[in-house]
């Protein structure tokens, strides 16, 4: 079979992209990739644009593709091999919503048949990966875009714009945690068929070519075969609106203790804390406990920058700060009812206004590299029981 890059060159592409730049209104024609239950809420977004048409939607699960399809309307073109819908001349942009350990081949593909990319978080499964992603990019002139939506949310913007104004003063840690409650591995049987071979795409290697397995579909977030567990699912967001806030990227350095894995059906641990060093000269500290109570949905995460002049407080939906000489009552207090919704909208909106502009968006590669990369780092730190450095010049890690 020819390669992707024979089939579709990156001058091509480079001319796409200038007839994009000329035309700030121009149709852009989606392909996704992925069409489980997050790949089609965050088609529907990208439906709200009027001159959007989602040319083809691919999934190796027969329920997942007709769900998409029946999502992105009349005339849509199914695929079951996303190789094929990349070669696809009539599709300008991608949408990869799949399991995270497909993330990085499907983007360097994408990348070499000329298509701009919305990919999900975390952006990667290792840091040899994420490192030639991020070089990937540079040598292209493609759009891409990780699914950070933080980075698109006001909230957040008025967050760091207050600690880059001084309000809080000099921060030197960062707490957050996020709490849910989980006492199984996720239950489910198959509804139709699947591709089982295609679905382990590059996890064959590290598990063989075992029948299909429910268990594996229904929880690849939480098998380290297939994904780096909830504390990179839901890390990423958090180290990255550290990052954003803080004006920070690469650690030098992340330490990390867990509680076990002790569901039957998941391999990772769904208690961990995480400490991250920056050269900024702060610490970043992310607790992450699946076995706690249940809270509603805008009180289950939060983040409290801790400055020498006072404390500002994030949350989903909202922003605190205490200052000093009253640490018990919020000297501001700013609402943001749905905004956390809005903010996947926003993000989206980025991605089709660069795509049409080729502006660089606000969750480019590096960026999406950066928040996965601590996690991983911290991974690392519980299999060898030891503090691992990284080398923001060569993008490498030692211990």
């Amino acid at each position: 079979m020819p390669s992707v890059i024979e089939r579709r060159t990156f001058l091509l592409a480079a001319g796409a992209a200038a007839a994009f730049a000329q035309s700030p209104n121009a149709q852009i024609r989606l392909g996704l990739i992925g069409a489980g239950g997050r790949g089609r809420n965050v088609m529907k977004e990208f439906l709200n644009d009027p001159a959007l048409k989602v040319h083809g939607v691919c999934d190796v699960y027969e329920p997942n593709l007709e769900a998409g399809l029946s999502v992105a309307g009349p005339g849509t073109q199914a695929y079951r091999d996303y190789r094929q819908l990349l070669d696809s001349p009539d599709i300008d942009a991608v949408l990869i919503a799949t399991p995270e350990h497909w993330h990085h081949r499907m983007v360097l593909d994408a990348l070499a048949a000329g298509k701009d990319i919305y990919v999900e978080k975390p952006l990667c499964h290792t840091p040899e990966e994420g490192k030639e992603l991020v070089e990937a990019v540079r040598k292209s002139d493609r759009i891409v875009q990780v699914g950070m939506q933080r980075r698109s949310y006001r909230l957040y913007h008025e967050a760091r714009d207050l600690r880059r104004a001084g309000r809080i003063g000099d921060v030197r840690m960062v707490r957050t945690y996020w709490l849910n409650t989980q006492t199984s591995a996720r239950a489910g049987e198959f509804k139709g068929p699947i591709d089982w071979k295609q679905w382990l795409g590059p996890a064959a290697e590290r598990v063989g070519q075992i029948p299909p397995n429910a268990t594996h579909f229904f929880n690849w977030r939480h098998l380290s075969d297939y994904a780096g567990g909830i504390v990179i699912d839901q890390g990423a967001h958090i180290y990255d609106s550290i990052h954003m806030i803080m004006d920070a990227g690469y650690p030098t350095a992340v330490n990390a203790s867990a509680g076990a894995a002790d569901i039957e059906g998941i391999d990772q641990p769904l208690s961990v804390v995480v400490i991250a060093e920056y050269p900024q000269k702060f610490l970043a500290t992310f607790t992450i406990n699946y076995h706690a109570m249940k809270y509603p949905q805008p009180d289950d995460q939060m983040h409290s920058y801790d400055g020498d002049k006072a404390r500002m407080d994030v949350g989903r939906e909202f922003l605190r700060i205490y200052d000093a000489a009253n640490p018990s009552e919020a000297a501001y207090s700013k609402q943001q009812p749905g905004g956390f919704g809005q903010a996947t909208t926003s993000h989206v909106e980025n991605f089709l206004h660069c795509v049409r502009t080729r502006e660089q968006p606000l969750a480019p590669i590096e960026k999406g590299f950066q928040a996965a990369l601590v996690l991983q780092l911290a991974n690392r730190s519980l299999a060898t029981g030891r503090r691992v450095q990284w080398d923001a010049n060569t993008l490498t890690a030692y211990a």
